[in-house]
């Protein structure tokens, strides 16, 4: 087993995109990494790319949607490392872009649930015994300012003329997450954030203006908090952002 000293994180839906830069980036501060992916394969070459790079990242199968998935993960991070010093919950969806909440789906909006808000609170629950064994412990939740019901009701807010509200709701209930556990280990070294990675040069962000580079600093930030850093917030370019 590793040195207590030796920091680890797990980044779920980290095999591309916002998770892939997470990881590279945390990984680069010599932090042990692993890449969490409900395909092994992917999971795997993620990993030799970093790994290429000289970087200390690991492999690990986890479907965030997956209860026994979720326990496996945990029982071979504990047997591996016997705690867990960092949890970016980054795996997510967007399913509805454009959709009038009228015409929404049910099933696109349980689904989308399902991965955004159930599966992070699913993965924090199952994984907090390990972070707590951590020196000081560090959960960041990927939401997004589409979550943000001020911004939503900001006629000059740049995304007031976005249409999701499976997606938008999703990240709105995952902020309230971030709350609850941070008041609920406030006396505690644990720190609890929410992060806006901001519109980003992904699979779902598409033609965005903003790196994955760029997207990835609020949350590695969030990530590697002092320990007179801030817990409860919400955050985009390390500034807060409104609820």
């Amino acid at each position: 087993m590793p040195s207590n000293d030796q920091k680890v994180a797990l980044v779920t839906g980290a095999n591309k995109g916002l998770g892939f830069e997470i990881s590279r980036q945390l990984a680069k501060q010599g932090i042990t990494v692993l890449i969490g992916a409900r395909d092994e394969t992917k999971g795997k070459e993620a990993v030799e790319k970093l790994q290429a790079e000289g970087l200390d990242v690991e492999s690990i199968k986890l479907d965030v949607t997956d209860i026994s998935s979720i326990a496996t993960a945990a029982k071979k991070i504990e047997e591996r490392f016997g705690k867990l010093d960092i949890l970016v919950n980054n795996a997510g969806i967007l399913l509805d872009r454009d959709v009038n909440p009228s015409h929404l789906d049910l099933n696109v909006l349980k689904q989308t649930f399902e991965t955004n808000f159930f599966a992070a609170f699913a993965v924090l629950q199952a994984l907090l015994p390990l972070i707590r064994k951590s020196n000081a412990g560090r959960v960041v939740n990927i939401s997004s300012t589409l979550g943000s019901l001020t911004d939503s009701i900001d006629p000059n807010s740049n995304y007031f003329g976005f249409r999701g509200l499976a997606y938008q709701a999703s990240k709105a209930a995952l902020n309230e997450i971030t709350i609850q556990f941070a008041k609920e280990l406030a006396n505690t070294p644990i720190k609890v954030n929410s992060a806006d990675p901001g519109w980003v040069q992904t699979d779902m962000g598409g033609d965005a203006p903003g790196t994955v580079e760029q997207g990835a600093d609020t949350p590695v930030w969030l990530a590697t908090l002092p320990e007179d850093g801030p817990t409860g917030g919400f955050f985009n370019s390390r500034k807060p952002l409104p609820w």
